[in-house]
């Protein structure tokens, strides 16, 4: 039962010496050059706000990674875990506010969840013969499936006592920081020092010969997901601790970014290999990479591109390492093993203070007088927010504005991530269109206490202060929705409402608007509500599927213009006919299919307006000048009598 570990070739002396120090521990030498590299490119990457910020935002990562890290060391892989974060905590918020329950006897009910859900994957992957990627992505969808009915699609406050994960000690020192060095080091005692560890490996290295030497190897398995699961809903009570409310959607991808971390961290996907130290530094890596982009104004979508290529060089490096002589031994056999690891650690402090002292010095004294403004959106997979985005753009080169623009990818703690990253680099002020106006909440209550501006955009920031909010009225903008529909519809038939992305205001704002309104219109019957998640071809796809149980409906209200489009392509020729369909935002392809007389009518929001207004009320706010505190652009119904002149 022996862990295959790397040798340095013997004998191997100065340059020889630190090619094969450095190739020894590809990881950390990606890391170092990455720092260098952010360092030389942003005077505000090596500060300690922003060093504070990268551990925060790779707290979440690592401490689920740790748990896939006995996963992927036994040959498994665990894609669940994301999905069983976000169960965790909404268990938690909804046993300590909805359910009355003690706060502890919920963070208990919370962390069983998570083990409850980790011993289900154990048990299929082991007695019920499932593959470990079966299994585990039955669970993803088990998972987020129970936190949305749970919470019926809408995030949950977190009780104030466990929030305070959320906060820092001191003033200074994050508590995520802490926690996720405890479950490192916790992480680190497991693999190297007890016997399930030790089973991991053998397990990992051959499954048969581990069987045949005398381990329970079933009983091994379901443990070691066990843990994964217990790991999982640690990270998730941290992750909604930050952002003060457990979001249902919350960690939506996350098992990819953990699995790349330990990937990148040295770990095989063919088991046998793998450290927590290693698994640590790969989720700094993608910290790195993340908050240095962001730093660097490089295109949300740029950043991707740029994020799947470093790893995959990360991962490379380690190839090359692999074939540059290093030959297995076992655990704990390799003389001077552990000095020479704590030497290579220390060595790479040392660079990365010597690093910090020169890019200071590079840095130093370099000012521009140029106006500087972050705008983070929800999303750009989405026409109504590119057109605000290019509203902004356009005043922002008017008025002689720097403006870094981040996409939050309806991800409410990337963007919790992005305006941490906006407040540590000096920023004159913040432009944020929430992915969740709770979530939001404590990130923007950070650049207040920095002194540093914000202004809400199409949605507002709760339990924090904003300088103004630039809005359309989406309650208002349900009502005049269903008053558009109910009329066309004569007062009476069968409609059937698709539904936004769970959890998002935008969609409970509208929907709640739009259900108010049909209180005027008792003829008016909903037969069904689902979401397409603004999406349009989820759209189309639930709409089809409405159209089999409800083929006699006689409207269609669609919370964005995406998910009506959707709507109208299932409906075919009965759209605009038989068949009304009242959409939201008033985005171009909405606007043409008015005039197509396809799509009845778009609650249109003047998007780029919004945008425009948001950049100038922001420019003022940095300035020191009055804004209003509530920006109020008009929400309008167009149809075909009137998209004519309609500007957006």
């Amino acid at each position: 039962m022996a862990t295959d570990t790397l040798k340095s070739t013997a004998g191997a002396g100065g340059a020889a010496g630190v090619r094969r120090l450095l190739l020894d521990n590809g990881a950390l030498t990606a890391l170092i050059v990455l720092v260098i590299a952010m360092s030389a490119l942003s005077g505000d990457f090596l500060t300690a706000d922003n060093l504070l910020n990268i551990g925060v935002q790779a707290a979440v990562t690592a401490i689920l990674a740790f748990g896939a890290t006995f996963v992927i060391v036994s040959a498994g892989i665990d894609l669940s875990v994301g999905s069983v974060a976000a169960l965790s905590a909404t268990v938690l918020a909804w046993s300590a506010t909805s359910a009355g329950v003690p706060v502890a006897i919920a963070v208990i009910l919370a962390i069983a969840t998570g083990l409850a859900a980790g011993l289900v994957n154990g048990v299929l992957i082991s007695y019920g013969k499932l593959p470990p990627f079966i299994a585990t992505l039955a669970m993803l969808s088990v998972g987020r499936g129970l936190s949305l009915v749970i919470s019926q699609g809408s995030p949950i406050a977190f009780p104030n006592s466990v929030s305070h994960l959320g906060d820092t000690l001191g003033g200074w020192l994050p508590v995520p920081v802490l926690v996720m060095v405890v479950m490192g080091l916790i992480t680190a005692f497991v693999l190297g020092r007890t016997y399930i560890g030790r089973s991991m490996y053998a397990i990992g290295g051959n499954e048969e010969a581990a069987r045949l030497s005398g381990l329970r190897v079933k009983k091994q398995k379901i443990a070691i997901y066990a843990l994964a699961g217990l790991f999982a809903a640690v990270a998730g009570i941290v992750l909604a601790a930050r952002l003060s409310s457990a979001q249902p959607q919350a960690a939506s991808g996350y098992e990819l970014d953990a699995i790349a971390a330990v990937v990148i961290g040295g770990a095989s996907l063919a088991g046998g290999t793998g450290k927590a130290s290693g698994t640590l530094i790969g989720a700094l890596i993608l910290a790195v990479l993340r908050n240095g982009l962001n730093l660097l104004s490089v295109s949300a979508f740029w950043q991707q591109v740029v994020i799947g290529v470093v790893i995959a060089l990360a991962v490379l490096l380690d190839t090359v390492r692999r074939k540059a002589g290093a030959t297995p031994v076992a655990a704990g056999t390799s003389p001077g093993g552990k000095g020479r690891q704590t030497l290579t650690y220390a060595l790479a402090a040392v660079v990365a203070v010597a690093v910090a002292g020169g890019m200071s010095f590079l840095h130093g004294g370099s000012s521009s007088t140029t106006p500087k403004v972050g705008l983070s959106l929800s999303t750009l997979n989405n026409p109504f927010f590119v057109q605000i985005k290019q509203g902004a753009q356009a005043e922002a080169k008017k008025l002689g504005v720097d403006l870094t623009v981040t996409d939050a990818q309806n991800d409410a703690s990337q963007q919790a991530n992005q305006l941490q990253n906006f407040t540590s680099s000096g920023l004159g002020a913040i432009v944020v269109n929430p992915v969740d106006s709770d979530a939001a909440g404590p990130a923007v209550r950070a650049a207040n206490k920095a002194g540093v501006p914000v202004v809400g955009v199409d949605r507002g920031v709760n339990n924090a202060k904003t300088a103004a909010l630039v809005a359309s009225d989406n309650v208002e903008g349900g009502k005049l929705g269903a008053k558009a529909l109910a009329e066309k519809l004569g007062g009476k038939g069968k409609i059937v409402i698709l539904q936004g992305l769970a959890g998002t205001s935008a969609s409970r704002e509208r929907g709640a608007g739009f259900a108010e309104g049909l209180k005027a219109y008792p003829g008016i019957q909903v037969v069904a509500e689902q979401p397409a998640d603004f999406d349009r071809t989820k759209g189309l796809d639930v709409m089809t599927n409405l159209l089999q149980a409800h083929p006699d409906i006689q409207g269609v209200f669609a919370e964005n213009d995406e998910m009506a489009l959707g709507a109208i392509k299932a409906l075919g020729s009965k759209a605009g006919k038989s068949v009304q369909v009242v959409g939201f935002d008033g985005e171009p392809d909405g606007l043409a299919a008015v005039k197509a007389g396809t799509l009845y009518a778009s609650v249109a929001q003047q998007p780029s307006q919004l945008g425009r207004i948001a950049i100038d009320n922001a420019l003022r706010a940095a300035e020191g000048k009055k804004v209003e505190q509530t920006v109020m652009v008009p929400v309008k119904v167009v149809t075909k009598e009137n998209v004519a002149g309609f500007t957006g």
